[in-house]
């Protein structure tokens, strides 16, 4: 993360510039592509009021965070405090987008089962597949492993937005799972 900064009336001391670099430095840990992520801090002093302003831009990422205090160590303290807050929540919304995308996908493995040399039968993954299942209603379901002559389609549910399984019984009638209930 490259990180800039500007100063406006007054003059900075080394050991300020310092405490803010390694202090907006820990937000690097919050972003995964943070080489390409740029900080630009902007300080301000009128009379007794000490501000920040601080924009975070990068790739996905652009956040702004404005504090006025007075005394500048705690204006970089809470400035880095509200952009650590929308970095946490930022990252948070995309696992979350994540996680519902996995739940969402849907594992099919073939397995072969051999007979060892002790008389055991072992279970061995011969091909795995991962597909996102396709919305649709109970009766489109049942119509599509009809004509698809599959033995059984596993498909998301379109009203309770869940992972269903609809087979072919033995004597030709249609089974239907819902594990979720």
């Amino acid at each position: 993360m490259h990180i800039k900064f500007n100063f406006k009336n007054f003059e900075p001391s080394e050991h300020l510039k310092k405490y803010a670099r390694d202090r907006f430095e820990k937000l690097s840990r919050y972003m995964t592509d943070n080489h390409a992520a740029e900080l630009q801090v902007n300080m301000e002093v009128e009379k007794f009021r000490h501000i920040s302003e601080c924009i975070l831009t990068g790739k996905d990422i652009h956040i702004s965070a404005n504090e006025e205090t007075e005394d500048m160590y705690s204006t970089v303290d809470l400035s880095l405090d509200k952009l650590e807050a929308q970095l946490k929540k930022q990252r948070d919304k995309s696992k979350d987008k994540k996680k519902k995308a996995r739940e969402k996908q849907v594992r099919m493995d073939i397995v072969s089962f051999t007979s060892s040399e002790e008389g055991e039968r072992e279970q061995r993954i011969v091909a795995t597949d991962q597909y996102e299942p396709k919305p649709m209603d109970l009766e489109e379901a049942a119509m599509q492993l009809e004509t698809l002559g599959y033995d059984f389609l596993v498909f998301l549910n379109a009203e309770t937005e869940r992972v269903n399984v609809v087979y072919r019984r033995k004597d030709g009638d249609f089974g239907f799972i819902d594990p979720g209930v």
